[in-house]
């Protein structure tokens, strides 16, 4: 009797599960790191993995902001690693600056709409490591209708974050 109900079971198991589970573009969570969470999706049959926070305390006069956040990226079939954005919550400032702290070391981002990147892959390591190996973040730009902020970030689990999503996508 055993023998039959555990292959019954898988196969109702099976009819059960939505196919929308195993549907190209789903986020499979990774792990909750503390403060930080890493994901893996596929994007056309391939990997992309990344590591996201949203800010412990956001700072300025504004009366309402999008979602906030940060990322690090891996995109390993196009040899892209370690890429770092800010979505804002707001747009940026046309031809402005969004300034990046980690601990005592600053960074300059260029801002497009309401995302900013870094100006080159080396930037982009240079924050990843300093990131993993951190304590605090803060997060300085101003939106297009001049309102300052200031969001700072928890770096506790970026470094087990990172560790996941690296090994995830086979970096």
């Amino acid at each position: 009797m055993r023998m039959i109900l555990r292959p019954t079971l898988l196969i109702i198991m099976a009819i059960m599960i939505s196919p929308a589970a195993f549907a190209e573009g789903d986020p499979q969570l990774l792990g909750k790191f503390s403060d930080w969470t890493a994901y893996k999706v596929d994007e056309g049959g391939k990997p992309v993995c990344y590591m996201a926070s949203e800010p412990t305390k956001s700072e300025g006069k504004y009366s309402k902001r999008g979602d906030i956040y940060v990322t690090i990226t891996h995109r390993p079939s196009e040899k892209s690693t370690n890429v770092f954005s800010v979505m804002a919550g707001y747009r940026y400032k046309s031809g402005g600056a969004v300034n990046v702290k980690i601990d005592e070391k600053n960074y300059v981002l260029v801002p497009h709409e309401e995302t900013a990147w870094t100006p080159s892959q080396d930037i982009d390591n240079e924050i990843t490591s300093a990131l993993r190996k951190g304590k605090s973040m803060s997060i300085e730009g101003t939106s297009a209708r001049g309102t300052l902020t200031k969001d700072i970030y928890s770096l506790n689990g970026s470094g087990q974050a990172y560790e996941a999503i690296s090994k995830a996508c086979g970096i």
